[in-house]
Parts: structure tokens; sequence; C-alpha cells
């Protein structure tokens, strides 16, 4: 017998932030397993070089139309990244460049999910160990509390066999896998 998720309000379509396939193929898999319908969201203006970007994106719709899942194509806006971390550039990673970044791609996801009826939103950002789970959850409330009747699912997307499974997936389906966050800081 599956162990039995709780999502808030019991929600059965929510809007899941993507960073990209490997971290999304586990999550997905689990949600759909558990009668949860998730909508790829794809907002990562941290992501440099464009090529990088583009890289990810393709390997996220390519998975997104091997499940017959919504994906949506968020702009690019590597510039206004830019500017929310002048004066960051040189914070290490888990730093306050981290927590500016989730709370600059969590924004827009919460605003695109107000925007199209979703209640819940989450993000794959949780599944990354080298990410710290109390900044996603900090930028995701944070959002989540600009709109009315939005709730950010701060789930530990690392936990249950999640990035074992993760692991597999990537093999399986042959994903590109990235070896570093996305950020040009980031790959020092």
């Amino acid at each position: 017998m599956k162990p039995k998720i709780e999502v808030p309000g019991g929600e059965k379509e929510i809007l899941l932030h993507t960073c990209c396939a490997p971290c999304s193929s586990a999550i997905v898999e689990f949600l759909l397993a558990h009668e949860v319908r998730p909508t790829l969201f794809y907002y990562n203006p941290n992501i440099f070089p464009n090529e990088e970007y583009e890289k990810r994106k393709a390997e996220c719709i390519r998975h997104t139309k091997m499940l017959g899942l919504a994906f949506v194509d968020a702009d690019y806006d590597h510039a206004l990244w830019l500017e929310r971390v002048k004066g960051m550039e040189n914070e290490p990673e888990r730093g306050m460049r981290c927590l500016q970044c989730f709370k600059l791609r969590l924004t827009a996801t919460a605003s695109y999910s107000a925007e199209n009826g979703y209640q819940v939103f989450t993000s794959t950002l949780a599944a990354s160990r080298w990410k710290d789970l109390m900044q996603i959850k900090e930028a995701g409330e944070s959002a989540a509390a600009l709109f009315p009747n939005l709730v950010f699912w701060a789930h530990n997307w690392r936990k249950g066999g999640l990035s074992e499974r993760r692991n597999e997936l990537v093999r399986r389906f042959d994903f590109y896998n990235q070896s570093y966050c996305g950020c040009e800081f980031s790959r020092r």
C-alpha cells in the first residue's frame, strides 16, 4: 500500500514550478500515482547562459509530452534576475542570493497560479540537496501570501525514496542532467 500524501485543500490539480526534467521526474511520477495532476511551470531567469536555459527547457517539454501534461513556458528575463541579485554575486550557495532567486521565481509562480485558478503550488527546488529547504519554504509562503486563498505546498521532495527514483528516471529517459544550479555564480 502506497503512503498517502496530503495535498493542501485536497487539491487534485496543482501548479509545479520546475527547474529541470531531472528534478521534476520523480515528483511528477509521485503526484500522478496519488491522482494529483501537475501543470509544469518553467520560470527560471537565473539560468545562464541562454543555451543552458534552452537545453533544460527542451528536456522539460520532452518530459511533459511523454506524460501528456501541460507545460507553461514563462518568460526568460535574465537581466531582471541579475538586477534582483545585484550586490549578492559573491554570496555562497544557500546564501542570500539563493533566497532572492527563490523569491523572484516563486512569486512569478504564485502570480500565474492566482491568475489561472490554481489553489496550490509547489516547486521542484525542494528536490535538490544543494538547496536550503527553509529558504524555499520562506520564499514560497511569502509569494503565496500576496494572493488571497493561495497556498504554497512546502513539501520535502527529497524524502520517501524520491531522490533515488530521480536518479533512476534520469538514466531511464536519458535526461540531460546539469552539473550546476543554473546561475553563473553557482558555476564557480
